[in-house]
């Protein structure tokens, strides 16, 4: 070989040596990102698994506390409500007392219906008792009509039975006697 195609040979292998280590760094480097990425992947992974744990475990409460809350959504009332049963109790127990009188007996059972119609407004009932109002379809029924000079055309003369709303929605309409 002459010299000048020893040189190119060994230039060539200079080269290629280069080139490997330049391929070899490379290589490194990418080992090094792939490495990375899959690392960021397991991590993104198990943060997947355990938001989705987390929603199923928020699930779990949710039916849970609703369950409840249908469950015992009277709690409150039924107590409000033992109350007037305490006095109604009470109220008989007087009432049948040797000594009881018309007049207490009545007073108790007055008590006892105002305890009662206070325990319901806490809860959001209201009566409805249109007594001289104008008579109102949406709230009212009429069971008869009246003729009665004296007073306005189509206003309740009578209460036969008191109605109620639930917070502001008809429960119960009140049936009255209209003047025709």
């Amino acid at each position: 070989m002459t010299k000048k195609t020893e040189q190119k040979t060994q230039n060539d292998i200079l080269k290629e040596v280069e080139e490997d280590l330049v391929d070899d760094n490379q290589n490194e480097d990418l080992e090094t990102q792939l490495l990375e990425a899959q690392q960021s992947a397991k991590d993104n992974w198990d943060k997947l698994l355990r938001s989705q744990a987390e929603m199923e475990n928020l699930k779990r409460r949710t039916s849970k506390d609703l369950e409840n809350a249908h469950k015992y959504a009277l709690d409150g009332f039924v107590k409000a409500l033992l109350e007037v049963n305490d006095s109604l109790s009470m109220g008989l127990k007087l009432a049948m007392d040797e000594n009881a009188t018309l007049e207490n007996t009545i007073e108790g059972i007055e008590l006892t219906n105002k305890v009662f119609m206070s325990t319901l407004e806490k809860f959001g009932v209201e009566a409805i008792n249109p007594v001289d109002e104008k008579f109102n379809p949406e709230l009212h029924e009429a069971v008869t009509m009246a003729p009665m000079p004296d007073k306005i055309s189509n206003t309740v003369l009578e209460v036969i039975q008191v109605g109620f709303t639930l917070n502001g929605r008809l429960v119960r309409p009140a049936l009255v006697i209209v003047v025709q």
